[in-house]
């Protein structure tokens, strides 16, 4: 009913749709607490009320749609309830706490982790999805079920894409092909990663997955002839040899084939084997008698058999597979395999709650838990990695192809396609990477950027005096997870190298930027780049530069948006203090003449000294104090007497409005105070840089304060605060300088 009213164009009604998915979930052979679940759906519907989607229709319509697809998964009551709740924490006024007090903490979590990072400021929105993958993926670390709902909400999204903008189409199509369907691909979800792949293809590439549908629908009558001429073999064939089986059949799909012309330059035409045949049986031997069966009936293709039940898949995938030569010499493919694997196959990881959960529990098994564990290994071994790097590792280890190869134990290894004897040994153990010197290969002697291949057997040497990794590692490894433990180490053991390192190396990369570390070294300019990445300190920084946590480039690029951003905003600041002169200008002609560049305010011509406590500049903002018999003192507005006049409230009246008149041609005296830790050619160094400014220094002096600390005061003439500005900020650059001030604040 739903499908007919969207064909409608009319909004979906989200109480039929919910009664639909009670009906589901009576039938889905689980019993479930109905009750509790409707409370869900009674809490989002309330949320989300006056929420619209694209199509017209409830916006709860589509968590309601989540849900459904949930429970096609197979998953538990609470990933129901948490498919219904997906939204309310990132779209309504529902919190966590909300939650957890009506549905407990484990649905509460999910939902969190579902969540987008919202409340936070990203620099591009590009850098926005990476953390907002991360901190998914890091949720389903801990819960597997956050991701198999994003599945399941990702799914629906796309099923509804049409109603988006084309922008908003390709754009996550790219990121469904990118991200999701590899997921579902890993996590074993056959039937989610085949449907996001052809619904993503057909707004990445509409005009190909035109043609290759419409070809299909036109062999479509000969392949079905074909197919259950296939099938009526093989049963009889199955029978007479007194196995008992399920037969189903299918045709490649969309994007499969897609992907098969695009790999191998064919066109549609070239692309044979589009029947693939599942020949499900109760145990593992009738699977191999299958085998031997199928491979006596046809002609099997040389090199196309694979044994995936002796050797399963990382995604808990098991069959066996041949390709055969039917009638009219048309090839096929069969899979063989159990009904457990079947349901694996099919399901992935969901298969955990669709098949084995009879007690209603959520809790995954011991023996399961073995099988997930990599999960947790993959995202545990990234928590301290930037962002994007984070995002480009995992889609290696993930997603990527990959190779078996063997310990000399017998154990059976997976890694990504190119991996290497390093990526062997980290993934054995961080020590056994980190103490690595050499590698054996089927009994050789092979080179550290030698390529595995299915099969081999390999072995590590190690030695305790081994010097550790050597950085051309990281361009030798393939497993994220390898580079990440070789990133670890460089960041743990080689701190003072990797600031060195890292400084040289954003010094270079801000040279293809017209830039030195001089432009850049403002504490202003740095401290948000910090905060954003998570250090304390520029130390820091350049340590996470030297050992490979993140990239000179990106840390530059940052840099000179930042610059630029702060030009922007002086270029701002100076007009409106260009403005403020040419008004006090005006005010000055009217009022008076200007001694020592100072107008005061209803006064012509009086004397005017400027305040020892605070050694005012022209840019400061200013006031003056009336004093006894001295004429006017000239104070800035953060002076500390100034800000004691509240004390004194019987003073007020002698404070007065003063400016600085718009043209200044006089020196300024002001006094700077320099703290740093206490060593050897400090006062050399300071004098250096004033040397270099062309500073006019009247008197420096310098002292130790004990503890290691010292304090330097520096007399100087300057013409305005710009220049004070720029002096403390070449003085803040002197290594052991803590902090510079001017007085009186």
């Amino acid at each position: 009913m739903a499908e007919e009213e969207r064909k409608l164009n009319t909004p979906l009604d989200p109480d039929r749709m919910y009664a639909e998915l009670e009906e589901k979930i009576r039938t889905c052979g689980h019993p479930m607490d109905l009750a509790r679940i409707r409370a869900a759906y009674d809490m989002a519907n309330a949320a989300h009320a006056g929420q619209k989607r694209k199509d017209g229709s409830p916006y709860v319509t589509h968590c309601v749609a989540a849900a459904d697809i949930s429970v096609d998964l197979g998953l538990d009551e609470d990933s129901i309830i948490a498919a219904l709740l997906h939204d309310v924490i990132e779209d309504t006024t529902l919190t966590h706490a909300d939650i957890a007090h009506q549905f407990g903490p484990a649905v509460a979590d999910i939902v969190e982790g579902v969540t987008k990072l919202t409340r936070m400021q990203y620099a591009t929105k590009e850098e926005e999805q990476m953390e907002n993958l991360r901190k998914m993926l890091m949720a389903m670390a801990k819960d597997i079920r956050v991701i198999l709902i994003k599945i399941a909400d990702r799914l629906h999204n796309m099923r509804t894409m049409a109603y988006q903008t084309a922008e908003k189409q390709r754009s996550k199509s790219l990121e469904t092909m990118e991200i999701y369907a590899p997921i579902a691909h890993r996590l074993g979800m056959q039937q989610a990663k085949w449907e996001l792949e052809d619904l993503a293809l057909q707004y990445l590439d509409p005009q190909g997955y035109k043609e290759i549908t419409e070809w299909l629908d036109a062999k479509m009558p000969v392949l079905e002839t074909f197919m259950d001429s296939m099938k009526e073999r093989i049963q009889k064939g199955l029978e007479a040899e007194g196995i008992q089986c399920t037969i189903f059949c299918r045709i490649k799909h969309v994007y499969s084939i897609y992907r098969k012309m695009y790999a191998q330059k064919l066109d549609m035409n070239g692309i044979f084997d589009l029947c693939a045949f599942r020949v499900i049986v109760d145990t593992i031997p009738d699977c191999y008698n299958v085998l031997g069966v199928i491979h006596y009936m046809f002609k099997p293709v040389p090199g196309r058999f694979k044994d995936y039940i002796s050797t399963p898949k990382p995604n808990m995938y098991q069959s066996v597979h041949t390709t055969v030569i039917g009638s009219e010499g048309i090839p096929f493919e069969v899979q063989i395999r159990t009904w457990d694997m079947h349901h694996t196959a099919e399901y992935g990881i969901a298969a955990h709650w669709k098949y084995k959960m009879g007690d209603g529990s959520s809790a995954l098994r011991q023996g399961d838990e073995d099988k997930f564990a990599w999960v947790r290994r993959l995202l545990e071994s990234q928590q301290e990695s930037d962002a994007q790097d984070f995002v480009h590792d995992l889609k290696i280890d993930m997603f990527a192809d990959e190779v078996f190869v063997f310990s000399p134990k017998g154990d059976v290894i997976n890694l990504p396609a190119g991996a290497t004897p390093i990526d062997f040994a980290y993934s054995i153990h961080s020590d056994v990477g980190n103490h690595m010197v050499g590698a054996k290969v089927n009994g050789r002697i092979v080179t550290y950027d030698y390529v595995l291949q299915n099969g081999d057997i390999v072995e590590i040497r190690t030695s305790k005096s081994a010097p550790g990794p050597s950085r051309d590692w990281l361009n030798l490894v393939k497993s994220g997870s390898a580079r990440t433990k070789i990133k670890q180490w460089y960041k743990k053991e080689r701190r003072e190298e990797n600031v060195f390192r890292g400084r040289e190396m954003l010094e270079d990369e801000l040279k293809h930027n017209d830039l030195t570390l001089d432009d850049v070294a403002d504490e202003e300019l740095m401290a948000p780049i910090l905060k954003r990445l998570s250090f304390n300190a520029v130390d820091d920084l350049y340590a996470a530069i030297g050992y490979g946590g993140v990239t000179a480039a990106r840390v530059a690029n940052r840099l000179r948006d930042e610059l630029k951003n702060a030009n922007a905003e002086r270029k701002t600041a100076i007009d409106k203090m260009n403005q403020a002169a040419e008004r006090r200008e005006e005010k000055a002609k009217k009022e008076g003449k200007a001694v020592h560049g100072i107008l005061v305010e209803g006064l012509d011509n009086c004397l005017i000294k400027f305040s020892r406590c605070c050694t005012p500049v022209p840019g400061d903002d200013i006031v003056g104090f009336i004093t006894r018999g001295q004429g006017v003192s000239i104070h800035r507005r953060d002076c500390k007497n100034y800000q004691q006049r509240l004390v004194h409230p019987e003073q007020d009246q002698r404070w007065i409005r003063v400016s600085w008149a718009s043209e200044i041609t006089d020196s300024y005296v002001t006094n700077l105070t320099i703290a740093s830790k206490d060593r050897s050619g400090l006062v050399m160094d300071i004098a250096t840089v004033l040397n270099a400014l062309n500073a006019k220094v009247r008197t420096l002096s310098s002292r130790s304060l004990g503890s290691g600390l010292a304090l330097t005061v520096v007399t100087l003439e300057v013409k305005n605060a710009g220049e004070v500005r720029y002096i403390m900020s070449r003085l803040s650059s002197i290594p052991s300088v803590t902090d510079v001030t001017r007085n009186g604040a």
